[in-house]
């Protein structure tokens, strides 16, 4: 069966510090060997991520995300095609673009993104619509595997926290807020596919690889 793999990006000073947003920063020093390490055991021939295997890659712009897609398959020889997009990029923070969760507690103790969204960003409406598409996207490109229209039959994310935890939670047709109880760690690989070889039933078959090589 077809199988989407969702990798987040390597360390940033935000990732340390507990900032989220769309502003496009680096990766560390440490991300950029965190995905150094991981990729040689994950992605290559005959190993999980099997670049004869994947159909597309999408890549938020983000240059953390984009520098990491580029590392997963630097060793390999074989970048696959990729698609640089939008609707992968992080949830859009609006007011609170790069603040930490205390100065939000100060500007509004109840608030939760995972039930209010973000002021002058993205509601929790606006973000599970955009995720609900990018799922739709790569449900297709499924479907023509299994209808023998295509060969190849994986697709990859490269994209971030709280976005692949929108993106879990909705693949197994939960609320975006499941979100919340899933642990997404930087430079981790979580795989998503499906139940008794049925596109109808849609499963999480891991989460955080990778993380114990860090």
């Amino acid at each position: 069966m077809p199988r989407l793999f969702v990798v987040r990006h390597g360390e940033t000073e935000w990732s340390q510090n507990g900032q989220t947003g769309r502003t496009d920063i680096p990766l560390t020093d440490k991300g950029v060997a965190q995905i150094k390490r991981m990729a040689p055991l994950y992605v290559g021939d005959g190993l999980l991520v099997d670049p004869i295997n994947i159909c597309t890659v999408l890549v938020s712009p983000r240059q953390r995300s984009h520098r990491t897609f580029h590392l997963l398959f630097e060793h390999t020889g074989k970048v696959p095609s990729h698609i640089l997009t939008e609707q992968v990029r992080e949830w859009d923070y609006g007011q609170y673009e790069g603040l930490k969760s205390a100065e939000i507690a100060k500007l509004n103790p109840s608030w939760k993104i995972w039930d209010d969204g973000c002021p002058g960003g993205e509601s929790v409406e606006d973000m599970t619509n955009r995720v609900d598409g990018v799922i739709n996207m790569v449900r297709e490109y499924h479907k023509q595997y299994i209808e023998g229209v295509r060969q190849d039959r994986d697709v990859v994310i490269v994209a971030h926290g709280h976005f692949n935890r929108v993106l879990i939670s909705r693949w197994i047709r939960f609320s975006l807020c499941l979100g919340t109880h899933f642990n997404v760690e930087p430079a981790s690989v979580a795989v998503l596919g499906y139940n008794h070889n049925s596109l109808d039933e849609p499963a999480l078959n891991g989460l955080n690889l990778a993380t114990v090589i860090h």
